[in-house]
């Protein structure tokens, strides 16, 4: 049987990202603060003293992308480079009490929309849901280590 786009996994789950990150994007944009900024700031609250190298693989964004968000972030004073102790050449990031705060304000209003996302759900299903993203995600992360490329010759032949 066919599916069509709609009912096609892999489209219903990149549409509920991009309409997740719509909405959210949306709802801060009053205290003037964007969805990257917050991932920034939530990335740092799990992980305080990360250097921008690690913060950028954190993103899946390059590192020079992951400097414009920290100047930005530390020039609104909700982050701080610290010197690394050990090498010189590596600042770690910090938040800083302003920072704390915004975490504080912005974290309620992303537990309460994925709280309302999900209000149609039942405790099962959520959990359920949860379960199978989570094997999901783990073995595109296998698959990603394995790093198997397909020649594009090969592609050709199964495409002919």
């Amino acid at each position: 049987m066919q599916l069509s786009e709609g009912r096609y996994l892999a489209f219903l789950i990149v549409d509920a990202a991009r309409l997740q990150r719509t909405v959210f994007d949306r709802r801060v944009r009053k205290l003037g603060f964007t969805r990257t900024q917050w991932l920034v700031l939530r990335r740092l609250g799990e992980q305080p003293g990360v250097s921008q190298s690690e913060l950028a693989d954190m993103l899946e964004v390059e590192r020079a992308t992951a400097g414009r968000l920290i100047d930005k972030l530390e020039e609104n004073g909700w982050l701080e480079r610290r010197a690394d102790k050990g090498d010189r050449r590596i600042n770690r990031i910090y938040l800083t009490e302003k920072g704390r705060s915004v975490h504080g304000i912005i974290g309620p209003i992303a537990e309460a929309m994925v709280e309302e996302e999900l209000s149609d759900l039942s405790k099962q299903e959520r959990e359920a849901l949860t379960d199978l993203l989570l094997n999901v995600k783990q073995r595109l992360q296998k698959m990603d280590a394995e790093n198997e490329i397909i020649e594009s010759a090969e592609l050709e032949r199964e495409n002919a």
